[in-house]
């Protein structure tokens, strides 16, 4: 518990740098409650606190250290001034949307000044552009826009972009200069999204290519709208939410397969958590949520089923530490919750299932081995959903009445589509037919959950408009729950 109270502290503390500034030295406050030590009682206490204010000082003090500065050195002293000349490497793989590519860029000079810093160009569909081309930029450093209550600012802000660039105009200087094992990934992302759209047919692919590599631009509106709707919006967005999810199945399948002595289970959810987090091109929030499942995932493999809590918390305040602003980051936010729900409120829904089984049919059998796998899934599934609606609903300001029963329906076929869909395109590389005839697997899945969203969007009830929702009514709910 130590471990915790350190960490919730330090993430407090963070919070607070917001607010209030503290020097440095203002650490050496934490060893006055070390004076009490000489009365040699409650010591523990005592040093458990003064730990806890130490943490709680250093996240101000933390977050303070890492706010940008503004002189010439930094990208933020260029926004909204003249027109600038950048030269900076594609980062990331392009975001491309329904009516534009969405570009980060790490920028090396400003003007021929030396400056290193992250900006995000809006350019058209066409002419594409890759992972690790250098670009030479010509355009106006921007603030980035104020969207209704969406701090979109903030949002750029955790993942270290300061400023964006409309439609600037662009010369491709070099190309391939990415790392190359990061290259090869967005290369095999970019091949198996080609294939998934011929080996499956529309919308089935574009469905596909959203679930599996995060690749939504095709997705039709209305399938969106449909989605949207039932609040199952979070199955085409790759979050800490699916992955947890999927660990959650991949777990349940492996012990129903193999059994809990050689921790195969342990090791088949492993590898798909990494291989998903492969696939989806190794984004930053999926990357993060899979380091926070491969510590559950460890402490199960060690025995220590019991310190994945405090291992979970102190990931997560490691990450912060590494950058304050993620904190308030939806994506962090959705994938901590997540795994939450994941340790601490789908087992005992996994244990009374389980016990329930047991009163009425015993402890062996194919029907009670069954019924246990059937009783796991659906404990993650719900413990999960329990968790992550309310942060949903606050950043969405929208309720969706059939969500629950929607997302217990669909997200079953979550590892069929991502398994099936994935061997259906890397088939389809080897020979297409072959990977057509695995497709029309992943197909059936796929038509399910379409019709899923479908008929529980068309209902007349399926969503309430919400408004902003108080941060105390989703303390009040979590305290709760």
């Amino acid at each position: 518990m130590t471990l915790i109270y350190l960490s919730i502290s330090f993430c407090i503390g963070v919070l607070l740098g917001n607010k209030f500034t503290l020097p440095v030295w203002s650490l050496a406050l934490t060893l006055l409650p070390l004076i009490l030590l000489i009365q040699q009682r409650h010591q523990k206490l005592i040093i458990t606190f003064s730990l806890s204010l130490l943490a709680l000082l250093g996240g101000i003090v933390r977050y303070q250290v890492s706010l940008p500065t503004t002189d010439e050195s930094s990208v933020r002293f260029y926004v909204n001034q003249d027109t600038v000349a950048i030269k900076g490497i594609i980062a990331t793989a392009p975001d491309t949307r329904d009516r534009n590519t969405q570009i980060t860029i790490s920028i090396s000079d400003i003007n021929g000044q030396l400056i290193s810093g992250r900006i995000l160009l809006f350019v058209p569909r066409y002419p594409e552009y890759r992972y690790g081309d250098v670009l030479q930029i010509t355009g106006k450093l921007e603030t980035p826009p104020v969207l209704g209550d969406f701090d979109y600012k903030g949002y750029l802000e955790g993942q270290g972009i300061s400023s964006v660039i409309y439609y600037p105009q662009i010369e491709v200087v070099e190309s391939g200069k990415g790392f190359k094992p990061l290259e090869w990934v967005y290369s095999l992302r970019n091949t198996l999204s080609q294939k998934m759209a011929v080996v499956l047919p529309e919308p089935q692919a574009s469905l596909a290519q959203g679930i599996i590599l995060g690749i939504r631009s095709d997705i039709p509106p209305s399938v969106k709208e449909n989605f949207m709707r039932t609040g199952t919006t979070h199955v085409l967005a790759i979050s800490g939410q699916n992955l947890s999810i999927v660990a959650g199945l991949f777990i349940s399948t492996g012990i129903w397969l193999f059994g809990k002595k050689r921790y195969y289970y342990v090791w088949l959810a492993l590898a798909a958590t990494w291989g998903y987090a492969l696939l989806t091109g190794m984004d930053a929030p999926v990357v993060r949520a899979a380091v926070m499942l491969s510590v559950f995932l460890f402490a199960d493999l060690f025995g220590r089923q019991r310190s994945a809590l405090p291992a979970l918390a102190f990931a997560a305040t490691i990450m912060v530490a590494i950058n304050p602003l993620l904190l308030k980051d939806a994506s962090f936010q959705l994938s901590f919750v997540a795994m939450l729900g994941l340790t601490a409120v789908a087992p005992p829904l996994q244990s009374c299932g389980r016990n329930i089984i047991t009163s009425r049919l015993g402890e062996e059998g194919v029907l009670v081995s069954t019924l246990n796998w059937i009783i796991d899934s659906l404990a993650v599934t719900v413990g999960v959903t329990l968790v992550v609606w309310p942060i949903i609903a606050h950043y969405f300001d929208i309720f969706s009445i059939v969500s629950p029963l929607a997302t217990l329906l669909i997200l079953p076929a979550l590892p069929v589509i991502i398994v099936t869909g994935a061997l259906a395109a890397v088939l389809g590389i080897l020979w297409t037919p072959l990977g057509q005839a695995v497709g029309w697997v992943a197909w059936l899945f796929l038509s399910y959950m379409l019709a899923v969203a479908d008929w529980f969007a068309s209902l007349p009830i399926a969503a309430i408009d919400l408004g902003e929702i108080s941060p105390m009514l989703i303390w009040g709910y979590f305290a709760l729950l």
